[in-house]
């Protein structure tokens, strides 16, 4: 009598097991950190076009188009400067006042765009980040990209006003350039902080504005930081000091002022704690956004 052939039951093979089989991978899965940074320089080109892009379609319709640039801070120096220069009398002890308020608009100003735009850079971007598979990281840089032109533009009738005002033409004027380098870094950095973060909080665009406002209030802006903080206790005065917009803001009116109110830090310590924060942001957001990178644009 033959024996009975006892087989065992079919078992298909896990999709994981089939995946690896025939060489696919999960669609938008996070490359290795290296990976990510080399397809960023590659898609180079495509980072500055849609900046440029953005930047061209900017207030297109608007009838000064792109001149509101550098009206809107101007008109913001214009009331700070009533109110805070003449009304409330910031401007005591300061030799060059417009200037020296103008010099704290912009570079503020630079950051204040970059976090705006860097908000809404996932959440403003959902159908094209389904539709096309590029680093998600271009997003936020493009938008760094883009208040970077438009600083430009705009530093240069800051320099114009500084010139107007009574102040000469110096090489430390040339120190600029380095302290842009900083602060594009750390705005990039920045960017990308808030990009993740405004993918996953839906009203971080609402809550933004009152956050930037503060920020501006504690940055020294219009009025001589290291002298309105004489009488807080020393940490307070520390913390405040050590803020990274009154360190750029310090900065930019020592190279473009001759005569300006003593910061708390000398200029050797602003650059190294300038220095510091562009690395830890720039690094770290960087980082943090890469981490982030398969989530965007799901669900």
């Amino acid at each position: 009598m033959a024996e009975a052939v006892v087989t065992e039951p079919y078992s298909a093979p896990a999709p994981a097991q089939l995946a690896a089989r025939h060489g696919l991978r999960v669609a938008g899965e996070r490359p290795a950190l290296t990976d990510y940074v080399r397809r960023l320089w590659a898609y180079r080109h495509f980072i500055l076009a849609f900046a440029n892009a953005k930047n061209v379609a900017t207030l297109t319709t608007a009838r000064l188009g792109q001149l509101w640039h550098v009206l809107t801070p101007l008109t913001n120096a214009a009331v700070y400067y009533l109110i805070f220069g003449l009304i409330l009398n910031t401007s005591r002890g300061i030799e060059n006042f417009p200037a020296y308020l103008c010099a704290g608009i912009f570079i503020f100003g630079y950051t204040t765009q970059v976090v705006t735009g860097g908000t809404g850079a996932i959440s403003g971007n959902l159908g094209m980040i389904r539709a096309l598979q590029f680093p998600r990281a271009s997003l936020p840089l493009s938008v760094t990209i883009t208040q970077l032109q438009q600083l430009l533009a705009a530093m240069l009738v800051l320099m114009g006003i500084v010139l107007i005002t009574g102040e000469p033409l110096t090489l430390n004027w040339l120190t600029l350039i380095p302290l842009m380098l900083l602060q594009t870094v750390f705005n990039a950095g920045l960017a990308m902080l808030v990009a993740r973060a405004g993918s996953k909080i839906t009203d971080l665009k609402q809550i933004m504005p009152f956050v930037l406002r503060t920020w501006l209030y504690g940055s020294g802006v219009f009025f001589n930081l290291a002298a309105a903080t004489d009488g807080l206790p020393k940490w307070a005065s520390t913390l405040l000091q050590l803020n990274p917009m009154s360190v750029f803001i310090e900065l930019g009116r020592e190279a473009l002022l001759v005569n300006t109110p003593a910061p708390g830090l000398s200029v050797l310590n602003m650059w190294l704690v300038a220095l510091v924060w562009a690395v830890v942001v720039g690094i770290g957001g960087f980082v943090y956004f890469w981490r982030g990178e398969k989530e965007y644009g799901r669900g």
